[in-house]
């Protein structure tokens, strides 16, 4: 009751800080524990449903999941259809799982029910008055548009009334910040777009109650950031890159390890995306023995899980893979760190420049954000 209160209380904090009234989800958050290390799950397999063995894997390892885009497409010809058999093959197995829904809060991504239902002119136009996309011909939505704004809302509605979901996951938060939009499009557009997204989740948010789950993709470094304001109204964020594939930035990580805290201590919800050092992108690697990638990834999780624990606090999730559609993009493998006991922080971590180290009950951390050491030690 003591945790509770004080989670509540934090996330009265970081609404009044943010001076923007939302509704959270606290009764609906995912299942938490300190025992072993909390794990997240996010993935697809566009080309049919998920095996009988994938989903007691899946409701077996994990509390946290979300279904990626395009689930079972290839099969069913719909996200919808692809995302229902899923998320009701998970529960079926593990009752206590929440699964979210894909959405994108940005592009036009197709194989969803809704879209045949998408409003006519609904696309993002230049200031030239053409079409604008991205990755060569998926279009952008107009959310400076009422009815674009309500397509959406009430297409993440029916995925929590109809098809089972917990709660949507909201990607491409900050897509209309980007350089390439600014190019293109008036800084009075770009400030009517960020402003429509932030209408259009408040309005979600009233739609599908307060104890469905909003998670966006996003996590805000400052208060200026428009990231800030939607995760006012949303109950968590995904730091998709917080160990990046590429070379580690001893800055950046810092902030973002700084970052991730900040909103952990407020109560949200916050998953810690971490790669191995390489991504589906990399053919080369993707094209050797789907062994060779487990065993770099066995190799390498010690940085990425120490990094996590360092700034870990009470609903924050640790996923360790290298893409997301299909079964070799690591949600399959599973690592003897995780099931080790772990217990609940003896408190936050020490840092001395670069070096952080954390204890808790059944752990000792140490990390070097600029060597790349890191030890944890199981006791």
């Amino acid at each position: 009751m003591k945790a509770l209160f004080i989670k509540k209380l934090a996330t009265i904090s970081i609404v009044l800080a943010w001076s923007i009234p939302a509704l959270h989800a606290a009764d609906g958050y995912p299942p938490f524990s300190w025992d072993t290390v909390p794990t997240y799950a996010h993935m697809a397999n566009r080309s049919d449903d998920f095996t009988s063995e994938q989903l007691d894997f899946l409701a077996e390892h994990f509390d946290f999941i979300t279904i990626e885009k395009g689930q079972a497409t290839r099969k069913h010809g719909s996200m919808d259809k692809g995302f229902a058999i899923a998320a009701k093959g998970i529960k079926q197995r593990n009752p206590n799982a929440k699964v979210l829904f894909y959405l994108n809060s940005t592009i036009k991504i197709g194989g969803y029910e809704a879209n045949e239902r998408f409003p006519i002119d609904g696309e993002l136009k230049s200031t030239e008055g053409e079409r604008l996309t991205i990755f060569g011909s998926i279009p952008f939505f107009d959310l400076t548009q009422p009815e674009v704004r309500t397509w959406w809302e009430d297409t993440a509605h029916a995925a929590v009334r109809d098809l089972g979901a917990d709660g949507i996951f909201i990607d491409a938060i900050n897509k209309m910040n980007n350089a390439n939009r600014r190019r293109v499009l008036t800084p009075q557009k770009i400030d009517a777009l960020n402003t429509g997204i932030l209408s259009m989740l408040k309005q979600t948010r009233e739609k599908i109650g307060s104890s469905k789950l909003m998670i966006q993709n996003g996590v805000p470094q400052k208060a200026d950031d428009p990231a800030a304001a939607l995760l006012a109204v949303n109950d968590g964020a995904m730091d998709e890159h917080f160990v990046s594939s590429t070379k580690v930035n001893k800055e950046q990580l810092a902030a973002d390890m700084e970052a991730f805290q900040k909103q952990a201590k407020a109560g949200k919800v916050m998953v810690c995306k971490t790669w191995p050092g390489f991504d589906w992108r990399d053919k080369e690697l993707m094209g050797q023995p789907r062994a060779e990638r487990s065993q770099l990834a066995r190799e390498r999780i010690t940085f990425a899980l120490a990094c996590f624990l360092v700034v870990a606090e009470p609903y924050s999730y640790f996923c360790y893979t290298w893409g997301y559609q299909g079964d070799d993009t690591g949600t399959f493998e599973w690592y003897p760190e995780l099931d080790k006991p772990l217990g609940p922080p003896k408190g936050d971590a020490q840092r001395i420049g670069w070096q952080y180290t954390r204890e808790f009950a059944h752990a000792a951390v140490f990390v070097d954000i600029e060597t790349g050491e890191a030890r944890i030690d199981w006791k």
